[in-house]
């Protein structure tokens, strides 16, 4: 079975681990391809998306192609085409999947190593100019409806759908990922006890963007605490606790684990490009002296 790293982002190890159809294994994807079709299946499985590894740093702020055309999107997922030509196997295998209306898996890159499955999805057009093919999702499928590509209102509904998902899944990811998966208050590292805070919610058009900047990696109590205004960080990274926190006295995971933060520095991101944005940090924190 698939599991999740944190969210419903799957690790690539349990994608390459596949499945077991009869007495065979077969695996969800290729590493080293995009278009996928294991041997044992006529037809595509899988596409992917692949975030580089840090290295290239293409993966932070808004740099990533992908992202880009996700956020343009109305109703379809742009795919391209492996390499430039048309007739590759490969680029075959998709005109195959929209001739014969297969509803395939798109593993769509949220982070390095991390993925969010979206299935079904449908290959609608097959475009050799662009060199690309146009994928849909749909929202709701079962066994007398798997066949059946989604139509123009499915299609933008389930985009819709998908797009909050996807940009929840690689905000957590990418900010989890720049803080090496430990919560920046307290230190906690386990990857299944640690958010991503939006420091400007995201309900603001202006600066609430899935950007990393606008995020702080916190444990799942420090995160609600912040959320809620009882914790607040200023523009130098020092931490504040609430007067009505620190005028309770109940037990030690109120006085270590909060109160005994209060002064203390949060622990940042190695790299200057993945700190907290200074301006959010002192937009949100005037909400929180303002609350206070």
């Amino acid at each position: 079975m698939l599991k999740t790293i944190h969210g419903s982002a799957l690790p690539w190890s349990a994608i390459a681990e596949g499945f077991v159809c009869g007495t065979e294994q077969v695996r969800f994807a290729s590493a080293a391809q995009g278009i996928f079709k294991p041997a044992q299946m006529r037809g595509v499985l899988s596409v992917k998306t692949v975030v580089p590894k840090p290295g290239g740093r293409v993966w932070y702020h808004d740099q990533l192609e992908s992202d880009a055309k996700l956020a343009t999107a109305t109703d379809t997922l742009a795919y391209a085409f492996k390499g430039t030509n048309p007739d590759d196997p490969q680029n075959r295998l998709l005109r195959g999947a929209m001739d014969g209306r297969l509803p395939i898996i798109y593993f769509y890159g949220v982070a390095p190593g991390a993925y969010e499955p979206i299935f079904p999805t449908y290959v609608v057009d097959w475009n050799p100019s662009d060199l690309s093919v146009k994928l849909a999702p749909k929202p709701v499928a079962d066994q007398a409806t798997l066949w059946m590509p989604p139509g123009a209102e499915e299609r933008r509904y389930a985009l819709r759908q998908v797009k909050q998902r996807l940009h929840q899944s690689s905000f957590r990811e990418r900010v989890v990922a720049a803080y090496e998966g430990r919560c920046a208050l307290s230190g906690l590292p386990e990857l299944r006890l640690v958010d991503a805070a939006h420091i400007i919610p995201d309900s603001d058009e202006e600066l609430g963007q899935p950007d990393i900047r606008n995020g702080i990696c916190m444990s799942k109590l420090h995160h609600a605490a912040y959320d809620a205004d009882l914790i607040g960080i200023d523009p130098d990274h020092h931490i504040h606790i609430s007067e009505r926190l620190l005028e309770l006295h109940d037990g030690p995971m109120l006085e270590l684990g909060i109160k005994g933060l209060k002064g203390q520095v949060i622990r940042l991101p190695r790299e200057d490009q993945l700190k907290p944005d200074p301006e959010r940090l002192a937009l949100r924190f005037e909400r929180f002296k303002k609350a206070a």
